[in-house]
């Protein structure tokens, strides 16, 4: 049975968590007024995504990089508190399905490092899935941790089975056949890049999972930058697409069936229906019926990895 995605790629109001989640609710009043059943938001939504990290001399802006941190971190997201209960609120009052990119800060340990992070919001408000960005990409490594594969998980919803990956992760062949064997109709993929080469990694992904494929960055000008970001004029320009989005939405093997939409601060629509992913892999099953498993094998270790076992 179709159902409606709405692929959100508004900007954040960046290093601001109460102010972003307000205008995400906006957004998702909006697109449920549309009747969309599943809303997929960019990489590192709230508070936004740390697209400073590639300005900043090396070496050279210690100084602004703390402070801009600083900030970043306390408008960070704790999923041991209540910061995301709003939007699950809002899950549950519409009855819908929410993949949403978080900046989410280590509460339960450091109290301070950050993952870049996706979370599944179920229609019934609870968190389905956790999944921390597995691998930083160049100076997000300055900004990020490394997350384990506990959330390397595909979970029923009622517009399918959805498994996510973020950005560059989308490269990493082992992580997605994890994922196509996990019977995945849909993947979301939040993202910071765009262009061809990019779109063209969706409908791949599309082809080679038989599965739907969501992707989306956020769309953003130098304008939508906060005055109150430290040194704004310096890092950003008003007239600038910091990045132009590019939402898209890919069928199972692989053709579009809606955008990529660039340079557009709106909401793209697409109908869905697991059951087209389901027919696709009847021809190419990477994980079934298409696969070798007398020559290979792969081994997935989703054991949670704290950095620390206290024994009283």
């Amino acid at each position: 049975m179709a159902a409606k995605a709405a692929v959100i790629q508004r900007p954040p109001a960046l290093l601001n968590r109460e102010a972003t989640i307000e205008g995400a609710l906006a957004s998702i009043d909006e697109a449920a007024a549309e009747g969309a059943e599943l809303l997929v938001f960019p990489e590192a939504f709230i508070p936004g995504y740390p697209t400073w990290a590639w300005r900043l001399r090396p070496g050279g802006d210690g100084a602004l990089a703390g402070e801009i941190h600083a900030r970043f971190r306390a408008n960070a997201v704790d999923l041991g508190q209540d910061h995301l209960l709003p939007i699950q609120e809002a899950a549950q009052r519409h009855r819908i399905t929410i993949a949403m990119g978080i900046n989410e800060l280590d509460g339960a340990y450091s109290g301070t490092t950050i993952f870049n992070t996706l979370v599944i919001i179920g229609p019934d408000g609870s968190l389905l899935n956790r999944h921390r960005k597995l691998m930083p990409t160049n100076p997000e490594r300055m900004v990020w941790g490394f997350g384990d594969a506990s959330g390397l998980r595909v979970v029923d919803t009622p517009v399918g089975r959805i498994g996510g990956l973020i950005c560059w992760e989308n490269y990493l062949p082992l992580a997605r056949y994890a994922l196509y064997a996990q019977k995945m109709d849909i993947l979301v993929a939040p993202t910071w890049d765009t262009g061809e080469s990019w779109t063209a990694t969706m409908r791949h992904i599309a082809k080679e999972g038989g599965c739907w494929v969501i992707g989306t960055a956020t769309a953003m000008t130098g304008a939508d930058v906060p005055a109150d970001f430290p040194e704004r004029d310096t890092l950003f320009t008003p007239e600038e697409w910091i990045n132009v989005g590019d939402a898209v939405v890919a069928k199972p093997m692989g053709a579009l069936a809606a955008g990529p939409q660039a340079k557009s601060q709106d909401i793209l629509y697409a109908e869905i229906d697991a059951e087209a992913a389901r027919r696709a892999r009847r021809s190419l099953d990477v994980a079934g019926h298409y696969s070798r498993p007398d020559l290979f094998s792969l081994g997935v270790d989703r054991r949670p990895l704290p950095p620390v076992t206290f024994t009283d």
